[in-house]
């Protein structure tokens, strides 16, 4: 046996509890960062989600598309605005952004998924009235409203056609929902994926972003946190160490597990296998969050 036979093989065994415990269960991820910017990483994501159905394994993705709406608007001379981690989305923006998501981000990662091996379909909150959304009313830190214009939040959540979807392929949403009156809204794909996962009475939900994981300035010696729970959540945010773009994401770690999601994982995707190295082995790269 050769050297790396024998490790693979380790690998393998070190897995086996994993596999085990996972097997049948339902992973919500959220993609995006830096892992969908690297080519190298693009296709060691999809890898990753083959191998995990393979593995028995349903994974449901959930991405944004940030960077491609920003780039895109610029070339329109559409200027791009941020408060506290959402877009600011005027009507022309809007337009972009559904453009993007739905035509162009969501189409490739199902083109990569099939191409090594998988089989993926997209949709975005559109399809079969998965994501029913209304506008978001967003309040500041002074407690002032902000009109976030299209900016929606989730109103209700109809998993049926994910329920239908996913025994036979990877679910890959694209985080667009509509109102019933059919108007379209942009939300916040750490946003969907909190309410997807709980939705779903998912086993866990993964955030791939571009940091190491939750931060804690109080413990400089290691400050990056292995595990935490809610309340820690909480101090920093009260603390103001969780700040601008995580703070989306810490919403949704909350809803997930606030509606009944086991455990959160905030993983750093410029890693390689990061999704791999997270769930199936003991040597987690990121921030497991619990209730």
């Amino acid at each position: 046996m050769t050297v790396r036979q024998a490790k693979a093989m380790r690998l393998v065994i070190e897995a086996m509890p994993s596999i085990r415990r996972f097997s049948g269960t339902t992973i919500v991820l959220k993609y995006g960062g830096a892992a969908m910017i690297s080519d190298h990483l693009r296709d060691g994501f999809a890898y990753d989600v083959v191998l995990l159905t393979m593995l028995g394994i349903r994974p449901v993705i959930v991405h944004g598309g940030g960077p491609e709406i920003t780039r895109f608007a610029a070339k329109l001379g559409i200027q791009t605005a941020f408060v506290d981690g959402l877009r600011v989305t005027d009507a022309a923006t809007m337009e972009i952004a559904a453009m993007v998501l739905v035509g162009k981000v969501n189409r490739e990662i199902v083109g990569l998924i099939n191409k090594h091996g998988g089989t993926a379909a997209g949709l975005s909150g559109q399809d079969g009235h998965l994501i029913e959304a209304e506008p978001t009313v967003h309040v500041d830190a002074a407690g002032c409203p902000v009109d976030l214009g299209f900016v929606g939040q989730v109103k209700r959540m109809d998993t049926r056609v994910l329920e239908l979807l996913a025994p036979h392929a990877v679910p890959v949403v694209a985080s667009i929902g509509a109102s019933a009156t059919g108007q379209t809204y942009n939300i916040n794909a750490d946003t969907v994926t909190g309410e997807l996962a709980a939705a779903l009475a998912a086993e866990r939900v993964v955030f791939l972003t571009d940091v190491a994981g939750i931060f804690d300035d109080s413990k400089p010696e290691e400050p990056w946190l292995r595990e935490c729970d809610l309340s820690t959540l909480a101090e920093l945010e009260a603390r103001g160490v969780i700040t601008g773009g995580m703070l989306p994401k810490v919403a949704a770690v909350r809803r997930a597990l606030e509606g009944g999601v086991t455990r959160a994982h905030i993983i750093d995707g410029r890693v390689e296998h990061a999704l791999l190295r997270e769930i199936l082995t003991d040597d987690p790269i990121g921030t497991t969050i619990t209730a």
